[in-house]
């Protein structure tokens, strides 16, 4: 059975399936098709965290399926601007799990992490599965992706 490890850029799904459908990603249909037939070694889901209630019972749903929730601050700088990026953690623990996992699967449509996927596929022999939204994901990511899984209908809550 292939080990698998998930990791979820919550920001970037969140945005680019509101942006693309204005609906909502799937994460428990997401969860059954990601891990089909697969022992999971670890899913992680990476959130930022503005201490409001409705965030929070968002992340236990995920806890519930099965993801280990990571929660960065929101910063909101003095110049108006946010901050709120998982690129580097997402990054580091990838390269760690890519390891001892047959396939890595990345919910995301961050050309920053072209690089990781050809790492993973190029130093671990790592299959890497990239999830996202088809007019919002780098061409690079997808490239550099072993597999390429478009966030579609099936992939989709309140579809229209």
């Amino acid at each position: 059975m292939e080990r698998v490890t998930l990791f979820v850029d919550v920001q970037n799904i969140y945005y680019t399936t509101k942006h693309a459908y204005h609906c909502n990603f799937d994460y428990n249909q997401f969860w059954r098709q990601a891990t089909a037939n697969r022992e999971v070694v670890k899913a992680i889901a990476y959130c930022i965290d503005r201490g409001d209630e409705k965030q929070r019972a968002f992340q236990n749903i995920l806890r519930a399926i099965g993801f280990e929730v990571k929660l960065k601050p929101y910063i909101q700088r003095a110049d108006g601007s946010a901050k709120g990026d998982w690129d580097v953690g997402i990054t580091l623990d990838a390269i760690e799990y890519g390891k001892t996992s047959d396939v890595v699967v990345l919910a995301s449509g961050d050309g920053d992490f072209d690089l990781l996927a050809q790492r993973l596929r190029s130093v671990h022999d790592t299959t890497v599965e990239v999830y996202g939204v088809p007019q919002l994901t780098a061409r690079s990511l997808i490239n550099a992706a072993s597999r390429y899984i478009p966030i579609e209908k099936e992939l989709l809550l309140n579809k229209a």
